[in-house]
C-alpha cells in the first residue's frame, strides 16, 4: 500500500487530495493547523486509511514537533499543500513590509523547510511534491495582478529548485504542481475546474514515476516553462 503525507489537507484542494488517494487505496495522513475544526477531514479519517496530524508550517517548532512525531514512520509521497492568498489587494505600490514579509514566509520559505525537515521520512525512490501555481511562472504570466502572490510562487519554485539537490541523492523527485484554477475559495466561483477534476489529475501525476529531478507540471503532467 502506497502512503502520503499532505500537509494543509483540511480543506480544498488538501482535502480533496487526500480523499482522491485514499479512494485509491493509498493510506494517507494529513494535516491541519486546528484538526478539531477540519471537519471534512476529520470524516475522511473515520474510514480507516487517513490520519490527522497538527502542524501550522509558519512555527519551527511545530515542524519539529511533527517530525519527532512521525520518526520511524516512511511515506512513498509528500505533499505540501499550505499556503495563503495574502492580504487582499496588496500591489508593489501599497503592500506594507509585513504583507510581503507573511506571505514569503508561509507561501515559500515554510513549504520547503517543512519538506527539508520530513525528507527522511520519505522513501527512496519516492516524491516530493509542492502546490506552486502557473502565477509563479515568468514566461508564461501574461496579466498583471496578485503581485504579493505570484512572486510567492516563484520564489517557492526557485527554493524548491534547490531543495531537489538533495532529494535526488536518494533518487527523490521534485515536482512543483499547478492544479489549475479551481473552484475553492482562492479560486472563486468562477473559475473553470471543480476541486475533484483537479485532484484526479493531480493524482494522476504523483502516480507516475518521475526521474530524480525538478520538474515544474500542471494537473494534466504538462510541462510549464519557469
Amino acid at each position: 500500500m502506497k502512503t502520503a503525507l499532505i500537509i494543509g489537507a483540511s480543506r480544498g484542494l488538501g482535502l480533496g487530495l487526500a480523499t482522491e488517494l485514499d479512494s485509491r487505496g493509498w493510506q494517507v495522513v494529513g494535516t491541519a493547523r486546528k484538526p478539531a475544526e477540519a471537519k471534512g477531514l476529520q470524516s475522511l479519517a473515520a474510514g480507516g486509511r487517513v490520519g490527522v496530524e497538527t502542524i501550522d508550517i509558519a512555527r519551527a517548532e511545530d515542524i519539529d514537533a511533527l517530525a519527532q512525531r512521525l520518526a520511524g514512520r516512511t511515506f512513498d509521497l509528500l505533499f505540501v499543500n499550505a499556503g495563503i492568498a495574502g492580504t487582499p489587494g496588496a500591489t508593489v505600490d501599497t503592500a506594507r513590509r509585513e504583507d510581503l514579509a507573511e506571505i514569503l514566509w508561509v507561501n515559500s520559505l515554510a513549504p520547503v523547510r517543512v519538506a527539508q525537515r520530513l525528507l527522511p521520512r520519505v522513501t527512496a525512490g519516492g516524491t516530493v511534491a509542492f502546490m506552486s501555481s502557473l502565477l509563479g511562472s515568468i514566461a508564461e504570466n501574461t496579466s498583471g495582478g496578485f503581485d504579493l502572490y505570484r512572486a510567492s510562487k516563484a520564489a517557492l519554485n526557485m527554493l524548491a529548485h534547490g531543495f531537489a539537490i538533495a532529494a535526488r541523492e536518494r533518487g527523490i523527485a521534485t515536482l512543483s504542481l499547478h492544479p489549475g484554477w479551481v473552484r475553492t475559495d482562492m479560486g472563486g466561483p468562477q473559475a473553470p475546474l471543480s476541486i475533484e477534476e483537479s485532484v484526479r489529475g493531480l493524482a494522476n501525476v504523483l502516480e507516475a514515476k518521475h526521474d530524480p529531478q525538478h520538474r515544474f507540471l500542471d494537473y494534466t503532467g504538462r510541462e510549464i516553462p519557469w
